[in-house]
């Protein structure tokens, strides 16, 4: 199916049916919000937020086909397409902008107003939209069957299952119920361990693996290959690079660091050692396989420029194509991009200089490029865009540095620089899986893409008061809310402008990166697994590995293929399942239930004990998957 002119899509391009309606909208607006502010407050808090695109998509499902009894799939796939936005700009927005209020506490600033928070994640989301229109033809549609884009094609197949009925929508449904009750298990209720760490006496590596049903369930669809490059780079982190960092520097006091290496990896682990070294060597080898990345899809971008370029000549223009390939015009992109430059550039609030503006239009297209095909390698939930910023902070803040920007007045410029990138990266991969979901669905990208715009509007205005309430109920830098992301990024930028960042270990991740390439391996995937915890890397393997045995039994091709297809739609729900109870419980934590929940302390359960049942877990989701796939009953 690489060839576009192969594959069919659900709804045919010659039939209509509603997209855009006012239900849609009202929806799609409510469920954006609600995403938006429940995921900026887990960010904050661990570090990761859950993506909304197949949660949304399920909720959409239910109101229209169920509750309204519309029988209208496009519509609900406008739904998720506007709810979706409201994640992605929440991820974006929280792994940068709380520095501003870290420096505020710290007294050299004052906290940022809502007006520059929103119009920062206003413009960001909207630049991230457009960005991705020309972007459309090459990696969706000329790549289909290349780039599986997992949660794209899993929200895809919910929709679907919701559509079809009978036992395709049963085996979803059953991998959402199972996925909600693990999770809630896991991280509600707290009765088991949601990960699990070994290591060996005299050794300082760590090895271990999540527990949760929707990482293993991205493995699952994205397979054994990409799985294991994702896995191989967490070894080499995990197993080579912190083993030898204690080895050879046990006595020494590396920056960041400020206790020798030694005594931080007797208090800490080899998680200390990550935190604190091997997020800079996977920010180098992130930024160098983007880079490599960008190089590779420089003829395929060209001429999907071209092509749009030639559609502004021709008769109707973006018009005259088929339903399910119009975009929106390219003449208002060019000219909606060159409009938002000039506004990160002029308004008052953004503290952002014409040099700003420039680093914003070419990092921001460059990382949207990236971002995007990355979302379609690993999926968006292990889309790694606070890397990204990593990337941009470096080099923009270096910029401003050298063109005598400096002081706490760059600082802040640097900061809004990478936030609007870091919410660029963020929507132009939500909206490549939205595209793939409506790609696969028949829907009309013209009207998805305004879609995404509504979407990040409404969640736009509806960060800045999210972001000040959890600053005023916790502050940020806490045990509550710890925003590990925006703390680093503060540290980079601090770094930089002193002149003390450790530059040598962004130069090994970047060299890392390069013999990677070297050697025929996929880099950006190995750059994931080298930036990401290798516990998370493990837990993606697994799922590759369950993938690869069902490919492996010995069934006729008509029976393997229904159980893989079987198995991925179970993962779906799965992804949809755990995404929902994420955001269930984010909210009770936010209104002061979690701690009414936990059993844990309650039940005085002992590490080991905890970890077992982690593991009984994990064997358990395994068998699960199993049992709606290759042992399923089929008439």
């Amino acid at each position: 199916m690489n060839n576009k002119n192969d594959f069919k899509p659900y709804i045919p391009a010659e039939k209509v049916t509603p997209e855009i309606t006012v239900t849609s909208i009202i929806i799609g607006v409510i469920l954006a919000v609600v995403f938006g502010a429940a995921n900026a407050y887990l960010g904050l808090r661990v570090g990761m937020t859950v993506s909304a695109s197949i949660p949304a998509a399920v909720i959409a499902m239910g109101v229209i086909r169920v509750i309204m009894r519309k029988n209208s799939i496009l519509e609900s796939n406008i739904v998720q397409t506007i709810g979706s936005a409201g994640e992605s700009l929440a991820a974006g927005a929280i792994f940068t902008l709380p520095a501003l209020f870290l420096w505020a506490a710290e007294g050299k600033t004052e906290n940022p107003s809502i007006i520059e928070i929103t119009l920062i994640a206003l413009l960001g989301g909207l630049l991230g939209v457009f960005f991705m229109v020309p972007l459309r033809n090459a990696l969706i549609v000329k790549e289909h069957g290349v780039l599986p884009y997992p949660e794209g094609t899993a929200c895809a197949e919910v929709l679907l299952a919701g559509e079809e009925g009978g036992a395709k929508a049963s085996t979803v449904f059953a991998g959402m119920g199972f996925a909600a009750l693990f999770k809630f298990i896991i991280d509600g209720l707290r009765v088991v361990s949601g990960e699990i760490s070994a290591s060996v006496k005299g050794f300082a590596g760590e090895i271990g693996t999540q527990i949760y049903p929707a990482v293993m369930s991205v493995g699952y669809i994205c397979g054994a290959r990409i799985s294991s490059y994702m896995f191989a780079g967490g070894v080499l982190s995990w197993l080579v690079i912190i083993p030898l960092i204690v080895l050879f520097g046990a006595d020494i006091t590396l920056y960041p660091g400020t206790v020798p290496i030694g005594e931080m990896h007797a208090a800490g682990g080899a998680g200390a050692i990550w935190s604190s070294y091997i997020r800079y060597i996977g920010a180098g080898a992130l930024a160098a396989g983007g880079i490599i990345s960008l190089i590779k899809s420089l003829p395929l971008i060209v001429k999907t420029f071209s092509g749009a370029m030639k559609s502004i000549s021709s008769a109707g223009g973006a018009n005259s194509n088929e339903r399910t390939e119009r975009d929106i015009n390219i003449k208002v992109v060019l000219l909606v991009i060159a409009v938002l430059t000039l506004l990160v550039w002029l308004v008052p609030a953004i503290p952002v200089t014409l040099i700003g503006a420039i680093i914003v239009v070419v990092f921001g297209f460059f990382f949207a490029t990236v971002s995007s095909r990355m979302v379609g390698l690993v999926g968006s939930s292990n889309n790694p865009v606070s890397g990204m910023a990593i990337a941009t902070l470096l080099i923009a803040t270096l910029i401003l540095k050298l063109t005598g920007y400096q002081g706490i007045a760059g600082m802040c410029s640097a900061i809004a620089i990478g936030s609007i990138i870091c919410i660029v990266s963020a929507i132009a991969g939500d909206t490549s899986q939205d595209l793939k979901t409506g790609y696969l669905l028949g829907a009309t990208p013209k009207k998805q893409q305004i879609g995404e715009i509504v979407g990040v509007i409404a969640s736009a205005f509806a960060i800045g008061g999210t972001l000040y309430l959890l600053d005023m109920a916790w502050g940020f830098g806490t045990d509550e809310l710890a925003a590990p992301q925006a703390t680093l990024m503060k540290l980079i930028i601090e770094g930089v402008m002193e002149g003390n960042l450790p530059w040598a270990l962004v130069f090994i991740g970047v060299f890392i990166a390069i013999v990677v390439e070297v050697v025929g391996i996929p880099v950006l995937p190995f750059a994931i697994g080298v930036y990401l915890p290798v516990q998370l890397n493990a837990c993606i393997m697994v799922g590759g590995l369950v993938r690869l045995a069902l490919e492996k039994i010995k069934k006729n091709e008509d029976e393997k293929k229904a159980i893989i297809n079987d198995g991925v739609l179970f993962c779906s729900g799965m992804i949809a399942g755990e995404g929902l109870v994420g955001i269930l419980l984010a909210l009770l934590a936010v209104f002061g239930f979690g701690e009414m929940i936990d059993l844990s302390s309650k039940l005085g359960l002992s590490a080991p004990l905890m970890n077992i049942g982690g593991l009984a877990l994990f064997a358990i989701i395994i068998l699960t998957v199993l049992k709606f796939s290759v042992w399923k009953k089929r008439s």
